[in-house]
């Protein structure tokens, strides 16, 4: 706007307009009487020279104001489209921000999805894994624990095997009239039959005299008891580990009438 022109003066229009104007009078004044055409014309030309230098002026200003007007309007508009320039600028910034972060969040969410999926994968096999190490220490117990069965088994076999050699021997010095040898004897059954109920594992007998019971006596092979029978004597020990019975003792009955017969 530095360029613009300044107002067009209107002092040397107002003089050309007086001089023109003065020369219409002085032909008007010193004419001949009547005015010739040439005189009348050039009158006339001089009163419309002299409007046209009063008018041109204004006109001029009239002009300069509608350009600068123009000119005014014509830079408003270049700043409203450098405004529009820089929103177009902004706007296509925070489009391209919203595509960067829309791959970003894509490509978060595949980087979400991908942990996810490893995760489940993860969880899956170590669930399988825990599975095969439970069932496989499964079998290893079961396998330990027949062992120890087996292993259980045989040491009562053992502590049985001895115990009845022990109540052979008792039985046999309460059989041979020496009560010394009974004494020594009982004590030992005693202390062996103390030390298998340590662990567990009693020693029974039947009693002379009370009634023969099959759930709770057996009888020697190829023998059959007798109705209302009474145990005499007890043959072999029984035994029950940890309140299960292993085996019942093996008696003989009172001889009676119906008595139990051995082939």
């Amino acid at each position: 706007m530095s360029d613009v022109k300044p107002p067009l003066p209107l002092w040397p229009f107002i003089v050309v307009d007086a001089l023109f104007l003065g020369l219409a009078a002085l032909l008007l004044k010193f004419g001949q009487r009547p005015l010739p055409w040439q005189e009348g014309g050039l009158m006339i030309l001089c009163g419309a020279l002299g409007a046209r230098s009063f008018v041109t002026p204004f006109l001029r200003r009239n002009a300069d104001e509608q350009a600068l007007s123009q000119v005014k309007l014509l830079a408003e508009a270049t700043g409203q489209i450098q405004k529009l320039d820089q929103l177009a600028g902004q706007i296509s910034s925070a489009t391209n921000q919203w595509l960067e972060l829309q791959s970003n969040t894509t490509q978060a969410a595949e980087s979400a999805k991908q942990v996810a999926e490893r995760m489940a994968a993860e969880a899956k096999a170590f669930t399988e894994f825990m599975q095969r190490a439970s069932e496989t220490e499964r079998n290893h117990l079961r396998v330990e624990v027949e062992k120890l069965r087996r292993a259980e088994g045989e040491r009562l076999q053992v502590i049985t095997h001895v115990l009845d050699h022990v109540f052979a021997l008792f039985q046999a010095a309460r059989h041979s009239g020496q009560p010394a040898l009974l004494e020594q004897i009982s004590q030992f059954q005693n202390a062996c039959r103390e030390a298998a109920r340590r662990i567990g594992l009693v020693q029974t007998a039947g009693q002379a005299g009370e009634a023969y019971d099959a759930k709770l006596h057996q009888l020697p092979e190829n023998t059959s008891p007798a109705e209302n029978a009474l145990v005499a004597d007890t043959l072999a020990a029984g035994y029950t580990y940890q309140g299960q019975l292993l085996r019942r003792p093996v008696v003989a009955l009172k001889m009676t009438n119906d008595e139990a017969r051995i082939p």
